[in-house]
């Protein structure tokens, strides 16, 4: 249906036109691209980073709160915010502060601060589970709370859906084939072993698929988001939650909940703000206020289950933990972020920006009649080429990598930021409603390049 709507021919001479544009107005940003390509891999310090449009990535001089701007002088709007890293908006003067203070008092010991008990003590209180522990990022978190749920179940493989995306933990990094066999995820380098042997996959939402796989009592957990969001936005059905509780408790399969990027429903996640009852969850990313750390929460039943064996005189070789995770460093970051950003009252000015956004983009896609739609999660929007996908198959076959490139370089090359790996916009406070309507603009405007006569 796209291709009878969009001028595909177009579409090649309009990515000429921008890549041209995009090199013109960043020389800095292309020379300090060429000296990196002899000394770091891929010209990139972390090769995602070469998932922004353009022949080469733009580099930054400076951040704060929605915007940035780049070695050569341009401004942008931000509305991917270190894809969720910087939700809290740029360097977030109370975080600056707590660093600059902790700084000279020491960085890293190895061993608790004050901080740690305050932060933990703010988790519960957001999501309702009492007993944390902290890491350097969502990854290792939801590495951590797969060992303890192995642990605490003695049982030796997990359950994730079609398209999941939970960091760089090799479990996860799986997905359906045609023929509804557990593969390895396109992309996914040297796995370890065959993805079937330590995972099951099912789609998002089917809940039969889910209670068959279930079944036969040899799952330790399901790790899911609450709605999938690296895949695109795709939406619970109406008691799907509700199953998935239902099934784990009857099969004796805990439940993990990712809540790294759904946090942007709310101060409490999707955990708090959908009445969700996980037996762990994992919160990482904006919680330091764009400082690395994370945190895995779990209930009293399993700190119970796993507290002897985390108490051991061989934990530090069990495989959960870390030397710099929990540093004095993070913790304050986390307390001095937790303590003012992240709250209702800042999800009360980010949400409607949100939704302000996710309406502006509907209205252009009803003026062109585009099969098109908008999906909106709390303070994260996001359009498809498509109606809305129910699973992550679908979202994963929905995926134009053509249209979706020249939309990026559209938009970044007139000042605004979308997330690379998606069409999706997140907002913080700092944001305006300026902000969004230029990218109404500027939508608009690439959309009317793009249609057929």
């Amino acid at each position: 249906m796209i291709d009878r709507l969009i001028d595909r021919a177009r579409l090649v001479e309009l990515r000429a036109r921008e890549e041209r544009a995009f090199a013109d107005a960043h020389p800095r940003s292309r020379e300090l691209s060429r000296r990196a390509s002899g000394h770091l891999l891929g010209g990139v310090p972390m090769n995602w980073m070469r998932r922004w449009p353009g022949a080469f990535p733009v580099f930054v001089d400076a951040a704060s709160g929605a915007g940035f701007t780049d070695v050569d002088g341009n401004t942008y709007i931000d509305l991917c915010l270190g894809d969720t890293g910087a939700m809290t908006g740029h360097a977030p003067p109370a975080t600056v502060a707590a660093l600059g203070a902790q700084a000279p008092r020491g960085l890293t010991m190895m061993l608790p601060t004050e901080d740690a008990v305050w932060a933990g003590a703010q988790l519960d209180e957001r999501f309702g589970l009492p007993v944390w522990q902290f890491a350097l990022s969502a990854t290792d978190a939801n590495r951590f709370a797969l060992r303890l749920a192995r642990f605490a179940t003695g049982r030796s493989k997990i359950l994730v859906f079609d398209w999941c995306y939970h960091g760089t933990v090799d479990e996860t990094l799986v997905a359906l084939d045609a023929a509804g066999h557990v593969v390895a995820r396109p992309g996914n380098t040297g796995p370890p072993v065959d993805p079937e042997v330590t995972t099951a996959v099912v789609e998002f939402n089917d809940v039969d698929a889910l209670a068959d796989a279930l079944a036969g009592a040899d799952i330790a957990c399901v790790l899911a988001e609450p709605a999938l969001t690296n895949i695109g936005i795709v939406m619970p059905d109406p008691g799907f939650h509700d199953a998935l509780r239902e099934i784990t408790r009857r099969t004796g399969t805990l439940l993990i909940i990712d809540e790294t990027h759904t946090i942007c429903a709310g101060p409490g996640g999707a955990t708090r703000s959908w009445g969700l009852d996980p037996d762990l969850l994992v919160i990482g990313k904006p919680i330091a206020g764009g400082v690395p750390a994370a945190a895995y929460g779990m209930t009293t039943d399993v700190a119970d289950r796993v507290g002897e064996v985390m108490a051991g005189e061989d934990t530090d070789v069990s495989g959960v933990g870390g030397t710099l995770a929990a540093n004095a460093l993070s913790l304050a970051a986390v307390r001095a972020t937790l303590a003012s950003s992240l709250r209702d009252e800042d999800f009360a000015i980010a949400v409607p920006l949100a939704e302000r956004w996710a309406a502006g983009v509907a209205d252009v896609i009803a003026q062109h009649g585009l099969p098109w739609t908008v999906q909106q999660l709390g303070a994260r929007a996001e359009y498809w080429f498509c109606p809305p996908p129910r699973t992550g198959g679908e979202a994963a076959a929905a995926v134009d990598h053509e249209l979706d490139a020249l939309m990026h370089l559209y938009a970044l090359n007139r000042g605004i930021l979308l997330t690379p790996f998606h069409n999706m916009a997140l907002f913080c406070p700092a944001h305006t409603e300026s902000d969004v309507d230029r990218h109404t603009e500027v939508f608009a405007a690439a959309v009317a390049e793009l249609l057929l006569p």
